[in-house]
């Protein structure tokens, strides 16, 4: 696990030394282990590294010098090892043991089409001096970032967007249709960040840009494809993922350094473990996070089951103070982002960096086999609603929002109900509608802001996925957007902070691709999901685990700002540099604080989420 940085130049210019060290060493939390640079003509590439495989060879940036190709890699490869002897079949010679070098000659032998041929979590960047041409690459899921900037002479890159604002001619502008997506979903979807000037390449894309060429050039190599197999019986089906889940775990193990597994004796992380010491034959440690409040802790299943499994078990509870870390997180997260599970996730990573350097998660789970519970919400109305009399229903419904003034409680239900599935599902989603935003933002924003907040691109990424049926529908939209930009941002962040590696096998996409194949009435059944999971996994966790209800990783936040964090709240959000900064109505945001704490609803979810904002814009904005 890595940290890379490079800037390319069409002007005909030389790279020089102090920029490519400067965003180089703004990534030192990524890979406190050493440093490398290289720098040649057009081109400068930066790497901080986090040792974990060949610990003795395996520094970047990596160079052959015959073929006139250097790289800079983030992540591990996990069949690093089986496509070494393939290439070295085909004729490649390796002088070091990493899965750095493997990529290298795979892009030698293969070209760009050296991406199908990699299993494993990546963000890369590939200089071809004989072709001069950059090539920066993306893992499938988007488990890895990689941000870039294009001014149609240069091209920066990093793996994060602090080293590219390590250029002081980088503008901070706001994007501000980003900030309306962040107001909406509170994260940010690809390809926007929050600054104008500074994009995501997307999961599963590449891009390319060589130096007599036009502006990049991104391209898809890779999505997932629901295509149900109707052939196999359910016992084939169970067979085969049993087999399929215990390669994606087996293959996740590989490390030069001490491993371990984050816990939280959910369905998920539990699999995971379960499946880990089977392959290590025990010798597990187990990493959980708990509170005070019950209502969110879990820290006695995550102990049932790391009993069940004899793991070396390490426990942490997080208290209102985590709150004091927020500075940290949102410099580490560079663009407002308010999933406040990340505060768990940080600390669950602080302790387990004690002991370990690398850990597994359970992540993935819910998007790969129907999990979460707005699945059920959302599979349920689309079966009352959206067969005959469905279309009446749906015209009364959106009569009724259109008579109901905006105002009204419950007017937000009754047009989500009016609205098509893909948008009824965004809407169960979102956080904010567009009236709220046009509330809660100031009038000089709201001018900046498109005026509606629509459902477009779930629609887009529904209708790219090609799905059979309304539940692969619901999956495919996760998969390319709430599992990368959120899930998967927040676990590599928070994660990186600390110099901690996060893996995440149940994102293997090998795994995925196989379970896609799956009708959808083997994931959920009965109005529950995960149920050929729990098929596959009975008999080898706790009973309790495959029945008890899904708790989630949340964050008292509710209790959190009508009691130890109310005074702090209001002091930023009402404070003067939030009313002089203009982004927010002063009034909206003191009856959203004020409705919060007099227990009239809950608005902690959007509290928490201006407060993100809030900060984010003294750290990045405030000079």
């Amino acid at each position: 696990m890595c940290g890379i940085a490079g800037i390319f130049l069409r002007n005909g210019d030389t790279v020089g030394e102090q920029p490519l060290a400067a965003m180089t060493t703004c990534l030192t939390h990524r890979g406190p282990d050493g440093d490398g640079f290289f720098r040649r003509g057009p081109v400068g590439l930066g790497h901080r590294r986090l040792a974990i495989i060949d610990l003795v060879t395996g520094d970047q940036p990596m160079s052959n010098e015959e073929a006139g190709v250097t790289v800079v890699f983030n992540g591990e490869i996990y069949n690093f090892r089986e496509l070494r002897r393939e290439l070295e079949a085909r004729g490649s010679r390796f002088r070091t043991a990493s899965d750095t070098e493997v990529i290298l000659r795979a892009y030698e032998e293969y070209g760009l089409d050296c991406l199908r041929h990699l299993r494993g979590m990546f963000a890369f960047a590939i200089w071809d001096h004989r072709r001069q041409r950059l090539f920066l690459a993306r893992d499938r899921v988007g488990i890895k970032p990689l941000v870039y900037a294009w001014d149609g002479r240069r091209l920066l890159f990093a793996s994060e967007p602090k080293a590219i604002l390590e250029d002081p001619s980088v503008p901070r502008r706001i994007d501000w249709e980003a900030l309306r997506d962040y107001l909406t979903l509170h994260y940010i979807p690809s390809p926007r960040t929050i600054f104008a000037d500074i994009r995501k390449l997307p999961p599963g894309c590449f891009l390319t840009v060589d130096v007599n060429g036009g502006a990049p050039r991104v391209q898809r190599y890779w999505d997932l494809r629901f295509e149900p197999d109707l052939r196999r019986r359910e016992g084939e089906w169970l067979e085969g993922l049993q087999a399929h889940l215990q390669d994606a775990v087996s293959s996740h193990l590989v490390s030069d350094v001490p491993i371990g597994a984050f816990l939280s004796g959910g369905m998920d992380s539990s699999t995971v473990v379960a499946l880990m010491a089977r392959a290590t034959r025990g010798d597990v440690r187990t990493f959980a996070i708990g509170f005070d409040e019950a209502s969110h802790d879990e820290l006695a299943h995550a102990r049932r089951v790391a009993q069940h499994h004899g793991t070396q078990h390490f426990e942490f509870v997080v208290k209102p103070d985590a709150l004091d870390a927020l500075p940290k997180l949102v410099w580490q997260f560079d663009e407002p982002f308010a999933d406040s599970s990340a505060i768990p996730t940080y600390f669950v990573s602080k302790i387990t960096r004690e002991h370990v350097t690398v850990a597994l998660s359970g992540d993935g789970g819910d998007e790969n086999f129907l999990g979460y519970s707005r699945y059920v919400r959302a599979l349920a109305l689309h079966e009352r609603l959206d067969h005959f009399p469905g279309v009446l229903a749906r015209l009364l419904f959106r009569l009724a929002a259109w008579l109901a003034p905006d105002t009204l409680r419950g007017h937000g239900y009754v047009e989500m109900l009016g609205s098509d599935p893909v948008a009824r599902y965004f809407r169960l989603m979102a956080f904010e509608r567009s009236a709220g935003l046009r509330r809660i933002l100031s009038t000089e924003a709201q001018d900046q802001v498109a005026p509606h907040v629509t459902p477009a691109l779930f629609h887009t990424l529904g209708a790219a996925a090609g799905a059979p049926d309304y539940a692969s529908t619901l999956q495919s939209i996760d998969v390319r957007c709430y599992l990368p930009e959120d899930i998967l941002t927040k676990v590599d962040k928070a994660s990186m902070l600390v110099s901690l590696e996060s893996r995440v096998p149940l994102l293997d996409h090998v795994l995925m691709e196989f379970v896609a194949t799956m009708p959808s009435g083997l994931k959920f059944d009965n109005g529950a999901g995960k149920v050929i999971l729990k098929k596959a996994m009975a008999g080898h966790l706790p009973a309790g685990t495959l029945t008890r209800r899904k708790m989630g990783f949340g964050v008292p936040l509710a209790e959190w700002f009508r009691r130890d964090l109310g005074a702090y709240t209001r002091e930023v959000l009402e404070g003067r540099r939030t009313r002089e900064r203009g982004l927010l109505d002063a009034r909206a945001v003191s009856a959203v604080l004020d409705e919060h704490q007099s227990g009239a609803r809950d608005r902690s979810s959007q509290i928490w989420a201006l407060l993100c904002l809030e900060e984010w814009a003294r750290r990045w904005l405030d000079r």
